[in-house]
């Protein structure tokens, strides 16, 4: 065999063996960088995950790869110093190299190995170009001053908004399995008959179909930053913020995505992440149920680390015993004087519990305000005020509760003796029942012990009971 002929066969099979020990390569081309480290991460949720690093050399280029696929997704190549970013498309094509200026990463960017990129920098050209039309045409619709003007104007950006709607409608047909099209699905909403006029109806419609235009098994669709949006938007804006509502929808939601295993994990994720700290009071509830129905029966069990597990269940554990509209949990201490006390002998329309510590700086501040509250105005109304010390000492809390005049409360604390009881018995402490994880914390509770409200400030609790007893004054 010819030398060279032998030479240039054995360079390509080293160079073939080379790449079939990568799965992926993505070859950048990022001027005007020529040091330091580019980094590929993706899109998960509102978070970015980092994939990968490469450093750049005096040509402006860097190479990442790896042994296995990449999941499917919008990712992006962030800048040496974090401080900006392109995005690609990683799904079928991964294997491929791109070319841009940081200037102007749109303009200049080109794509060589990847139909998928070559139709995504199509999209974004087209994107940025309608993005400045519609700007303008905003600017001046604001600066309008005759009718004739606006109506023109408003015709106009209808139009545009229609020309986009046609863009990404000709893009799902004629590439119904690029990822792209997958995106445009979320963007869609269902279009209301016009014979449905009332607006509760037409609110119940648009909610109905909600989920229908998009493939919620489509796992690629968690790497995009479209995913979460239209969660939230669905749970924030268009799904009344009822917990049993909610609850309905949830599970709704699940049953749509139970067929991936990943669309599941991260709706599951998501929606625990949402309602474990809610932003409205009682929305805990919706914790609870993904709690008992999907975290107890192990459905999470295969991709839970123990860290996060621990925080579920003991988050759980705690919530799932006092949601809004449940009877507290009995309080059985003793008082000042060693007398014992319990919270079910309280006889009143209306019982604030207290959870507080002498030494706590917000109590010291909240707590007397508090007082204060209710003897000028809450104890004429029958509200009883009942106190559990959580800390700070036997001494130290019955001197404060002597120096501020804490009287007419009903003041509790478990000693040491009820302490270890509870332990031997293996009963939840107080702090589990009422999820007492900071100071101080107020509970309202009805004549039945029912929880109407809790973990609100003292003025939180004050509007609160106004609206109470304003509902129940005889009219």
């Amino acid at each position: 065999m010819n030398p060279r002929l032998l030479l240039t066969t054995l360079a390509l099979l080293i160079q073939s063996a080379l790449m079939a020990q990568n799965a992926w390569q993505i070859k950048v081309t990022l001027r005007p960088f020529t040091s330091g480290y580019l980094f590929l991460a993706h899109h998960y949720g509102s978070k970015q995950m980092l994939v990968d690093s490469a450093a750049i050399d005096k040509n402006s280029q860097a190479v990442f790869q790896g042994k296995e696929k990449l999941a499917g997704g919008i990712y992006m190549i962030v800048f040496p110093k974090k401080d900006g970013w392109m995005e690609v498309i990683v799904d079928k094509e991964q294997n491929f190299s791109v070319t841009a200026d940081s200037a102007d990463i749109i303009k200049s960017m080109n794509v060589t190995g990847s139909r998928d990129n070559l139709l995504f920098r199509d999209y974004l050209l087209y994107s940025q170009k309608y993005g400045g039309e519609m700007n303008e045409l905003q600017k001046q619709y604001k600066a309008a001053t005759t009718k004739a003007d606006s109506a023109r104007l408003e015709t106009q950006l209808q139009a545009k908004s229609k020309e986009l709607r046609t863009y990404r409608d000709k893009f799902i047909a004629d590439h119904p399995q690029h990822l792209l099209s997958s995106i445009f699905k979320v963007f869609k909403e269902p279009a209301i008959p016009a014979e449905i006029t009332d607006q509760a109806a037409r609110n119940q419609y648009f909610r109905r179909l909600y989920w229908d235009s998009m493939d919620l098994n489509d796992e690629r669709l968690i790497r995009t930053p479209v995913l979460q949006a239209k969660y939230d938007r669905f749970f924030d804006e268009i799904v009344p913020p009822l917990p049993d509502t909610l609850i309905m929808e949830v599970d709704e939601l699940m049953l749509r995505v139970r067929v991936n295993e990943e669309m599941k994990k991260y709706t599951l994720l998501h929606l625990t992440d949402k309602y474990v700290n809610p932003k409205y009071m009682g929305q805990d509830k919706v914790f609870v149920h993904l709690f008992t129905k999907y975290y107890i029966p192990g459905d999470a069990d295969a991709w839970l680390n123990e860290k996060y597990r621990k925080f579920i269940f003991d988050r759980g554990y705690s919530l799932m015993m006092n949601v809004i509209g449940e009877k507290a949990a009995n309080i059985n201490m003793v008082d000042t004087s060693g007398k014992k006390k319990s919270l079910y002998e309280v006889n009143s329309p209306y019982t604030v519990v207290c959870f507080w510590d002498p030494t706590c700086s917000h109590c010291q501040v909240e707590v007397p305000k508090l007082d204060s509250l209710y003897k000028n105005k809450w104890k004429a109304k029958g509200v009883q005020l009942f106190g559990v010390m959580t800390d700070g000492g036997f001494e130290k809390w019955k001197a404060y509760i002597r120096e501020h005049n804490l009287t007419n409360w009903i003041h509790v604390y478990q000693t040491q003796e009820l302490k270890d009881n509870e332990l031997k018995s293996g009963q939840p402490g107080f702090r589990q029942l009422y999820d007492v994880y900071q100071t101080p914390m107020l509970y309202l509770l009805d004549k039945d012990k029912k929880i109407l409200a809790k973990k609100l400030n003292y003025e939180q609790l004050n509007e609160f009971l106004d609206h109470k007893f304003e509902s129940t004054s005889p009219k």
